[in-house]
């Protein structure tokens, strides 16, 4: 299968904003276009659909010269009715949430960004976009049973199609036992590696341990191995 090359289109007329977040698209996405204002937005997208390149996301500010982010969305959205956005402004402004709200608008994100709480809803978006275009790789994907695949490219966990959210914890002692396929785990190996102390109280992962399992409910396959450890056994490739 030919993988699916994702494009993005940055509208931002700031120009230390813009550069920032350019950077941060540019190490998720494969195609990160620039505008420096609504009305340009709207007409590389117009061009763009023209020749039949489509941008799978279109990240915006609000308040810009010339043509505004509201008027840009209007435009766009006229062409491409369910266009998935996000929006990066200097205010959250209840009018402005009032008309983006029948709207595809992944995130709203108010300056100064917090990077983290971005990457993360970024990192969302594309893992929307490639499961809409079909394109992760059979061989990415690791089955732990007939319901529960594993996305090593993505560190996800899938119930059939429905991607299962996790904690940090959670997907720490996830990927340890991932990693350690077919192997018994101890327990002072998961308290090494997720927690870096082996001295870790005994009830802290257990608790963890048991928001995972239930999360995995459906058909659990991490086995205990009562008084040693857990062992995710005989897993697939699909």
């Amino acid at each position: 299968m030919k993988n699916y090359s994702t494009r993005v289109l940055l509208v931002e007329d700031e120009d230390v904003a813009r550069k920032t977040l350019s950077f941060y698209l540019n190490t998720i996405f494969d195609e990160v276009v620039v505008a420096k204002d609504g009305e340009e937005g709207a007409s590389i997208f117009k061009n763009d659909f023209e020749e039949k390149k489509k941008f799978d996301l279109v990240l915006t500010d609000l308040k810009m010269p010339n043509k505004d982010g509201i008027s840009m969305i209007d435009d766009i959205r006229e062409i491409v009715p369910n266009q998935r956005f996000i929006i990066v402004s200097a205010h959250k402004n209840e009018e402005d949430l009032l008309k983006l709200i029948n709207l595809r608008v992944l995130g709203y994100f108010v300056k100064p960004l917090n990077i983290d709480n971005m990457m993360e809803m970024l990192k969302k978006a594309k893992e929307e976009v490639l499961a809409d275009n079909g394109s992760l790789e059979k061989t990415d994907l690791i089955t732990l049973n007939k319901r529960y695949t594993y996305n090593t490219i993505n560190d996800k966990l899938y119930n059939e199609e429905t991607i299962v959210k996790l904690s940090k914890k959670e997907l720490d002692i996830l990927k340890v036992l991932i990693d350690n396929l077919g192997d018994v785990v101890p327990v002072t190996k998961f308290k090494e590696l997720v927690w870096n102390d082996i001295n870790t109280n005994d009830s802290a992962f257990r608790t963890v341990m048991k928001r995972l399992k239930d999360k995995v409910k459906d058909d659990d396959f991490i086995i205990s191995h009562k008084g040693y450890g857990y062992i995710i056994e005989k897993p697939l490739k699909k």
